[in-house]
């Protein structure tokens, strides 16, 4: 193909301007002596409104851009804090035209060259419009700013307006109210009507919501189900009217959705701030806190967070157990205490419960009640009973004459390291499965039959026996006993211990033999205090029995050669 031939003459002054006109341009020179500006291009394009004379004069141009913008234009230029070295200072800058009904936006390229006295002397540069590419910057940026479902902010923009706000309050002195509101019983519309329809519930709940906000007032989300809200000037009496406002127009109407009309409620919990929240984190914090005492309180209520201090040093104190629980861990200090579980016909201990104990760095040792309730709460309940297995089990294998039992939390029966530590160890150890029972408890076994079913199926299958543990407190029905298949029955004490002097207890309890003799269970009575009571749990057929009647729990095992028995109280 022939090559066509490349002009490489010089442009003239006419064809800079066509060319500059063609593609929707145009160019300018200022001088600064006498504000003059030279343009040219498609300026009749640019600038509909504005004629040569005012296009002609830097001032009357300056008057063309809207406030905000020439502010802008006029600190990159005439006040720049760059200096010109010789070769002029580049810039660039967008900004809106403050004329006409629709917005347009230029976006100005150029380079200003200083006088003698160091100060901008003259200019040229070139302007385009940008409007089509601002507004996609701008849809990018709410984008990236506003939640994609209910169009408020964003978790990061609402802790940044927060933030801003916080600034505004410590320096007027003026409170604010941050409140968090929660669709109630999200999981059952999930369940009942999809994700989709439970997406359009809370769309129309933000919607509500932000016809009832104030100028100036914000409305964000917080996660999945929890809108974020802040009330601009607000006393905790203000936050008080706005939630119960807001409550009533969540409730008073059902929602329509894609599946027909819903009906659903909301609860909020709310902090003033800064009196009680002095950074953004606390604020969400304090105010998630208030959303869940509403919750326990009453669904579709209102709650706000005031200073408690039995609650705080409940926290401090829960703090300090959770430290020692860890340095526990790493230091060894966790240990067994052992309690027997006697027939009791022969009164000889037919196997006994460890129960954890922790040992405090100046030697006192804390009952299981002081570990294991925080431990559960904190998730440390996990390394907990890892550490409570490997000794449970070393005492198995080192004592081949022995059987115990250990109790597990309700998180570690779906614990795959726990059944991985598990097997690991009673292969390292033939012999010792068959001599261990694992006690769950009662409320465990009835949060999910068949995953329990399972879990007793796979330790069964590794020779162990199972039971359960204060049964009577939960209600479990003996038909769903029979489902388990568990092996041993352990009647909760609070129904035992005051068996002889309560006639409803003496029923309850010998109903509960009997029912388990039936099944081919074998039951133990707990917190046996006395003869008396033994007595008749011996008349009624029970098995063993475990409490203060034969002994409680002791630190050194009975079986240690010249062991003797650090008794530490009634067993937690």
């Amino acid at each position: 193909m022939p090559v066509s031939s490349v002009s490489t003459e010089p442009m003239t002054a006419p064809d800079t301007a066509c060319v500059v006109t063609s593609i929707g341009e145009a160019v300018f020179e200022w001088d600064a002596a006498t504000n003059a500006m030279h343009w040219v291009g498609a300026t009749a394009a640019l600038f509909r409104e504005a004629d040569a004379d005012v296009l002609g004069d830097a001032r009357a141009f300056a008057r063309l851009i809207d406030p905000a913008g020439q502010a802008r234009r006029e600190a990159m230029i005439l006040n720049s804090i760059m200096a010109d070295e010789g070769a002029g200072v580049p810039y660039q800058v967008e900004y809106a035209l403050a004329s006409g009904e629709a917005e347009v936006w230029i976006e100005e390229t150029g380079r200003w060259f200083a006088g003698a006295d160091g100060r901008p002397a003259r200019a040229h540069g070139m302007v385009r419009a940008v409007t089509a590419r601002h507004a996609h910057e701008e849809c990018l940026a709410r984008l990236a700013r506003c939640d994609s479902l209910t169009g408020g902010l964003n978790r990061s923009y609402l802790v940044e307006a927060l933030n801003e706000m916080l600034e505004g309050a410590a320096k007027f002195r003026k409170p604010f109210g941050f409140l968090v509101v929660a669709v109630d019983h999200l999981a059952r519309l999930n369940d009942a009507f999809g994700f989709e329809v439970a997406d359009e519930v809370i769309n129309e709940l933000a919607r509500r919501i932000r016809m009832r906000l104030r100028g100036g007032d914000i409305l964000g989300r917080l996660s999945g189900n929890k809108l974020g809200l802040i009330l601009r000037d607000c006393t905790m009496e203000d936050m008080k009217i706005a939630a119960e406002r807001f409550l009533v127009t969540i409730r008073d109407q059902p929602v329509s959705t894609s599946s027909g009309a819903v009906v659903v409620t909301a609860s909020i919990g709310g902090v003033v701030a800064p009196r009680h929240g002095r950074s953004a984190v606390d604020i969400i914090s304090r105010a998630q806190e208030a959303l869940d005492m509403a919750k326990r309180r009453r669904r579709g209520s209102f709650r706000c967070w005031l200073p408690n201090v039995e609650r705080d040093a409940r926290r401090r104190t829960n703090i300090r157990i959770t430290d020692e629980i860890v340095t526990a861990l790493n230091d060894r200090r966790i240990m067994l205490a052992f309690e027997p579980v006697a027939d009791i016909v022969t009164r000889q201990p037919a196997f006994h419960e460890c129960l954890v104990r922790m040992r405090g760095v100046g030697g006192e040792v804390r009952l299981a009640n002081d570990v294991v309730p925080v431990a559960e709460k904190l998730g440390l309940i996990r390394l907990v009973d890892h550490r409570v297995l490997e000794l449970v089990v070393a005492e198995l294998a080192a004592n081949p004459a022995i059987r115990l039992s250990l109790n597990i939390s309700p998180d570690t029966t779906a614990d795959p390291d726990w059944w991985g530590g598990l097997d690991g160890l009673l292969r390292a150890h033939p012999g010792v499965a068959e001599r261990l029972i694992v006690e769950i408890t009662e409320t465990t076994a009835i949060q999910d039959i068949d995953d329990v079913r399972g879990f007793v199926t796979r330790l069964k299958n590794l020779g162990s026996r199972i039971a359960i543990d204060d049964f009577g407190a939960g209600y479990t029905s003996f038909r769903n006993l029979r489902r388990l298949g568990v092996d041993i029955v352990k009647i909760d004490g609070a129904f035992v211990q005051n068996i002889v002097s309560s006639a409803d207890d003496r029923a309850f309890v010998q109903t509960l033999i009997d029912l388990a003799r039936r099944l081919g269970l074998e039951t133990v009575a707990e917190w046996v205090q006395d003869e008396a009571a033994t007595a008749l749990l011996k008349e009624w057929g029970c098995h063993y029995i475990q409490g203060h009647a034969i002994g409680l729990a002791a630190l050194e095992a009975p079986w240690h050669e010249g062991a003797e028995a650090a008794r530490l109280g009634c067993a937690g």
